[in-house]
């Protein structure tokens, strides 16, 4: 990029000589705010009509959230017109708050009073710039000018709210010094105590002191470092509630939040899928469920979050993206085959193990838990390795493999993803496995069979096998008899052209298919030349399923079609 950097301004970090927050830890959920009907529906090429903004209303209630803040109700008036809506139309349950934005000028401060009318629990959200690049380019004011600003915006919204809170509204103060990212700390600090002052916060009635980072122009452990700073130099800090709201300039919203947690923050205000301005703001999503990883609760309910991901690409008509953490479609999907086999071994070691925690690698939270339950977790395609073919073979028709037909059946698998160069469905790796084991019927076809078994006096089993099987356009008989009816049936083939082979292995278990129940046997044989040969057969007769296997591994052998 040549020397063009060159203009950019570097963050001057605080010295901090002593800092806290890294030995910190979250151990609870912070109060949640949705912005989404403001700060993200203004970021909207097309911002949401009434009828998307009450869905998009109610989903964040079921999802859990408290306070919402629902429009900058003095700026058009549309956006006055929903707040009244959702007011008047009975949409605001008892135990949630809403959130009204309004710019620290009189008549804005006036007009959104009207619009919060009959309202039971409200937030009124007021705000002015106080960075030092804002006061130099856009305000062309000092300190004193800007905090003057904020303090007549404060005193006026305190005359104002007294009439509303006598008749039972209850009503509560946010102040955001916008860009405090961007602001001096002392200023910051004094700016935010001024405003306390004037709207008469108490350690009783608490004033939210929101401090965005309106724009991420500095490391996320520096802004650590700034809020614990401001925490500790605020005079009145017992009669504030610190409140953050992080954009994601430089891809760090959701470290800037965390950390922002350590230093002290106890409210975050965010979007669904980090929805806002530019790069948008901190992910709500991404922010309570890496909560929830942790073994914290996050008071969020993200059970279903396709539901809440349709609700919100159809409200926004934006896009979550295939790898936005914990939604997006192919975050729970693996390709690689490290990854695959890993995914496999641990889903097994926990069937196993029966452990009553979540321990399966490369996955750092149970699809399930938000509702993915469904989704295949591996895919495959050129990159899958040999584990995968098998774990969707397990996973999405019941067939559990042994572990050492795996390679084979891999093989077979990505010979077929190399031929077409895409990814493959479930159900084509099924078709595959049908077509090379269970299809391979020829040469060898057993045309019919009977069994009979007794027990000695020494309680051994004894088995006979009689047969007929056709190869090619012949027919012969065979008979056989051992402790089994595999170790019968080799018995009887013994002699046969066909017998050049020794068994090696043996695997059976049920699957269903809707209310029939069978058996899959697998076959593993090895041939004169060490080379093993696999098999599978199915059958509703558990004696029938492995001569079926038998067959197969033989005429895949002979007929020259394995891997």
């Amino acid at each position: 990029m040549k020397k063009a950097y060159e203009k950019y301004i570097p963050f001057v970090p605080l010295k901090m000589d002593h800092r806290t927050w890294p030995d910190k830890q979250i151990t609870k959920a912070p109060i949640w705010c949705s912005v989404d009907l403001r700060d993200g529906n203004q970021a909207l090429v097309d911002p949401m009509n009434l009828q998307e903004k009450l869905e998009y209303f109610h989903t964040l209630v079921d999802i859990g959230v408290k306070e919402i803040e629902i429009g900058f109700p003095s700026a058009s008036e549309t956006e006055y017109e929903i707040c009244r809506e959702l007011i008047e139309g009975g949409h605001i349950p008892d135990d949630v708050t809403i959130q009204v934005l309004v710019q620290a000028r009189p008549h804005l401060i006036q007009k959104t009073f009207e619009a919060i009318r009959g309202a039971k629990h409200v937030i009124l959200h007021f705000y002015n710039s106080t960075s030092t690049l804002q006061r130099k380019v856009v305000f062309h004011m000092d300190m004193a000018g800007i905090t003057k600003i904020a303090t007549d915006a404060a005193q006026l919204i305190y005359e104002l709210s007294q009439p509303v809170i006598a008749e039972g509204m209850d009503l509560r103060y946010e102040y955001s010094p916008e860009s405090f990212m961007g602001t001096e700390m002392d200023y910051a600090v004094e700016i935010c105590q001024a405003v306390i002052e004037a709207i008469h916060a108490t350690p009783e009635k608490k004033i939210i002191l929101n401090l965005p980072t309106t724009v991420e122009n500095c490391m996320p452990n520096y802004f650590a470092d700034e809020l614990e700073y401001f925490i500790s130099k605020l005079p009145s800090r017992d009669s504030a509630i610190i409140s953050l709201h992080p954009h994601n300039d430089r891809g760090c919203g959701v470290a800037t939040a965390e950390m922002g947690l350590l230093a002290g923050a106890e409210r975050i205000e965010a979007t669904l899928f980090g929805n806002g301005e530019r790069t948008g703001n901190v992910d709500m999503v991404t922010l309570a469920l890496n909560m929830y990883t942790q073994g914290v609760d996050p008071e969020l309910d993200f059970s279903d979050i396709n539901k809440i991901k349709s609700m919100y690409e159809r409200c926004t008509k934006m896009k979550v993206g295939e790898r936005q953490p914990y939604a997006g479609e192919l975050v729970f999907t693996a390709f690689s085959g490290s990854h695959q086999d890993a995914i496999n071994k641990g889903t097994a070691y926990m069937e196993e193990s029966g452990s009553e925690y979540w321990e399966i690698p490369y996955l750092p939270i149970d699809p399930a838990d938000v509702g993915r339950q469904y989704e295949p977790i591996i895919r495959i395609n050129s990159q899958s390795g040999k584990g995968g073919a098998a774990y969707v073979m397990h996973h999405n028709f019941g067939f559990d493999l042994p572990k050492a037909m795996h390679p084979e059946f891999g093989h077979i698998v990505q010979v077929e993803t190399d031929r077409v160069g895409t990814e493959l469905k479930p159900e084509r790796i099924y078709e595959l496995f049908k077509e090379n084991y269970i299809d391979a019927t020829a040469p060898y076809q057993l045309v019919r069979h009977s069994f009979a078994e007794f027990t000695d006096e020494e309680g051994h089993s004894h088995v006979t096998f009689a047969g007929t099987l056709r190869h090619k356009d012949t027919t012969f008989q065979v008979n056989g008899s051992g402790n089994g009816p595999i170790d019968a049936f080799f018995n009887a083939i013994h002699g046969q052209k066909m017998d050049r082979f020794t068994f090696v292995d043996y695997k059976e278990h049920a699957i269903s298919d809707g209310s029939d129940s069978m058996a899959v046997a697998y076959i593993q044989l090895r041939d004169q030349e060490g080379k093993d040969h696999f098999g599978v057969g199915i059958s509703h007769n558990i004696n029938l399923a492995p001569l079926k296997g038998i067959l197969s591994a033989i005429n895949r052998a002979v007929s020259g079609k394995e891997a």
